[in-house]
């Protein structure tokens, strides 16, 4: 059976590593899944994710001259339509940090205005905290001996 390129399988989890997971597919060859291709959120321990000998529905990413087959489980799954008009194929850096995942994971988004009013505030409370420390070691326009 041939493998192309953008292509659904059905496999089987053979191997698991800290890198990924090693799935044979139809016709006895066998892909590699990267550990970012498993799951949409972050994966941090693939075990939690994959066992051996798992069915998986697998998407060929690549295949190389060498035979080297990158596969991924979270592309193989059926995209959500986009809201607002989208297409569910999205551009490659928003696809990894979708809106309700990075809230999830680092609090609530801030706007732009919110960003850069901390921003200020830390700078000015950091250069306050070296001017007080400056005067207490004789820094800048001190004694010259």
């Amino acid at each position: 059976m041939s493998i192309e390129v953008g292509s659904k399988l059905e496999g089987k989890v053979t191997g698991i590593t800290h890198f990924g997971a090693f799935v044979l597919l139809p016709g006895g060859s066998t892909g590699l899944v990267h550990i970012s291709e498993i799951a949409d959120t972050y994966v941090k321990d693939i075990n939690d994710h994959l066992k051996v000998n798992d069915m998986v529905t697998v998407k060929v990413l690549s295949v190389d001259k060498d035979g080297k087959i990158g596969l991924s489980i979270r592309q193989a799954k059926e995209q959500p339509e986009a809201p607002q008009g989208g297409s569910p194929n999205r551009g490659g850096d928003r696809e990894r940090r979708s809106p309700r995942s990075a809230r999830n994971e680092r609090g609530p988004r801030l706007s732009f205005e919110d960003k850069m009013n901390r921003f200020l505030k830390d700078s000015e409370e950091r250069l306050a905290a070296l001017k007080r420390s400056e005067s207490k070691r004789g820094g800048r326009g001190g004694r010259r001996g």
